[in-house]
């Protein structure tokens, strides 16, 4: 009896501390650490709008961004940070370029000074990263992929990763490249021969860079890639939804629809990956093959079976989840370029015009080399000029893990910093009066455009990875449709950009296409 109750009183008092670390962790979390950052801050001058409750600013920010997108635009006209990011226009009017708002309990510091940027990027990348909030709303998106991964864990999948993005592997991709974008012109051209003249151009480009990333990155198994495509898109949008109500503590768990169903396309995005994998390791192991591939899979699962002195493991589960990061990224940022440079190419017929004129004379009427795609600069300037008028993300997050110095501003473990990209790419100061015109000469100069405020793919040392595959990419598709067929803007299109995750035309690009003459 007494060996019971002593048992008993073990057990009382385990679940007292943990309740006890629980609540601790809780008011350290939701009310100390939040509360001695804003001090900190607010002594060094920098303050912002009161936070309300655990929600921060939230609401406020959400009914900005309601109100501004709730009606399209009423011209093609490119200043859209009043329309996308209306919050920060309204708080750095009232508390200047350095301002301080709350995501939950999520301190963030809105930084534009692109000197601080630049120290930020270059010297602080391996102790500054992704935020828990972050982390979480993206956990069965991408997982802990590289675009999630902080410290030494992205620096060892930035290691791994790096080799499948350099030299001649990367310059082997232009082969599937060339040849699915011949079925996408083949498409065209056969839609055109029955009749067909206007096209929803986004949809052909996001099917066309889903088609490339799955070569490139799953080989032969390009049918499990399409279909991991869907699950990803619809992935997407379930995410960026319940991340709105992750400032409530302990959501992520709650039965709600959109968990639910998040949970469930998952499971089934890991079951195809799973195929696929599998597929490659009995290959190996009845020795049909040698490896387990060249392509980004293939490179992955060749280093998990290496032994690593480095105690770095690499799983199944982190290859699913870098496999997720790179489709994501490597499709649909590519395919939202692609969209918003034809939409400007088609509004601007005297650069349309001189981009095929140069098409035609490095590429003689044919197929783009990947050696020659450097000499295509009046087409390099045009797609620079559509990454800094509409970048793929309107923000990019950095959270400190330790005390930082950027200069004179000390940043306290624990601030977020968010540096507005498409404020800075349309900033008036930093580009000109002709700031929110479509001018692609602007990038005929490297020293006007400099890389301290033209950021797309960020910069330093986690720059995107996939940056030069992207833009041979764009450059190639490009190039290839730009030579055979002419387009206009049509009469349907309504220019209304939003935000999901990225800046997305939220009707499609509409165009008039017409067939040149071989």
């Amino acid at each position: 009896m007494a060996t019971l109750v002593v048992c008993l009183m073990i057990l009382l008092v385990l679940f007292i501390s943990l309740v006890f670390k629980v609540v601790f962790d809780t008011v350290l979390c939701y009310l100390l650490i939040p509360r001695r950052i804003r001090k900190i801050m607010e002594k060094q001058g920098v303050r912002g709008p009161k936070p309300r409750g655990i929600t921060g600013n939230i609401h406020e920010m959400f009914s900005l961004i309601s109100q501004s997108t709730s009606k399209d635009m009423d011209t093609i006209d490119h200043d859209i940070v009043g329309r996308l990011l209306p919050h920060y226009v309204k708080w750095s009017k009232l508390y200047g370029k350095r301002f301080i708002y709350w995501h939950g309990i999520e301190p963030r510091m809105c930084l534009t000074d692109t000197d601080l940027i630049k120290e930020l990027m270059t010297k602080h990348h391996l102790v500054t990263g992704k935020s828990w909030l972050q982390q979480q709303g993206s956990k069965h998106f991408t997982g802990r992929g590289l675009l999630m991964a902080n410290g030494q864990d992205w620096y060892h999948q930035r290691r791994i990763v790096a080799p499948a993005f350099m030299g001649d592997k990367l310059k082997s991709y232009s082969a599937h490249m060339v040849e699915c974008t011949k079925h996408m012109l083949q498409s065209l051209q056969n839609a055109v021969e029955s009749g067909k003249t206007e096209f929803e151009i986004g949809e052909y480009m996001s099917r066309l860079t889903a088609d490339i990333i799955a070569r490139t990155e799953f080989d032969s198994s390009y049918d499990k890639g399409k279909q991991i495509f869907h699950l990803l898109t619809s992935l997407q949008h379930h995410c960026a939804q319940a991340s709105r109500h992750l400032c409530f503590p302990g959501s992520r768990f709650f039965p709600t629809k959109y968990n639910r169903e998040i949970k469930s396309l998952k499971m089934e995005v890991d079951r195809l990956l799973l195929e696929i994998i599998q597929s490659r390791k009995d290959c190996v192991e009845i020795g049909r093959s040698s490896s387990y591939g060249s392509d980004l899979l293939g490179i992955l699962l060749n280093e998990m079976e290496k032994k690593r002195a480095d105690n770095f493991t690499l799983n199944l589960q982190l290859i699913m989840d870098e496999c997720k990061t790179f489709f994501f990224a490597g499709h649909e940022t590519t395919a939202l370029l692609l969209t918003w440079t034809i939409m400007l190419l088609a509004s601007d017929p005297d650069w349309q015009e001189k981009v095929r004129a140069e098409v035609k004379q490095v590429c003689n009427g044919g197929v783009p080399p990947a050696d020659q795609l450097s000499k295509l600069t009046l087409l390099n300037m045009v797609i620079s000029e559509s990454l800094r008028l509409y970048p793929p993300a309107t923000v990019l997050p950095r959270m400190a893990f330790k005390n930082i110095k950027l200069r004179d501003l000390f940043i306290p473990k624990g601030l977020s910093i968010w540096i507005p990209v498409l404020a800075i790419h349309h900033s008036e100061e930093l580009w000109g009066k002709d700031v929110n015109e479509f001018n692609p000469e602007r990038f005929n100069s490297k020293s006007f455009a400099s890389g301290r405020h033209f950021i797309p793919f960020a910069a330093g040392s986690r720059n995107c990875i996939g940056q030069s595959f992207a833009m041979m990419e764009a450059k190639i598709i490009l190039a290839m449709l730009i030579s055979r067929f002419s387009f206009t803007i049509s009469e349907s299109y309504r220019h209304a950009p939003v935000v999901v995750m990225t800046i997305k035309p939220k009707y499609g690009v509409q165009v008039y296409l017409k067939p040149l003459d071989p």
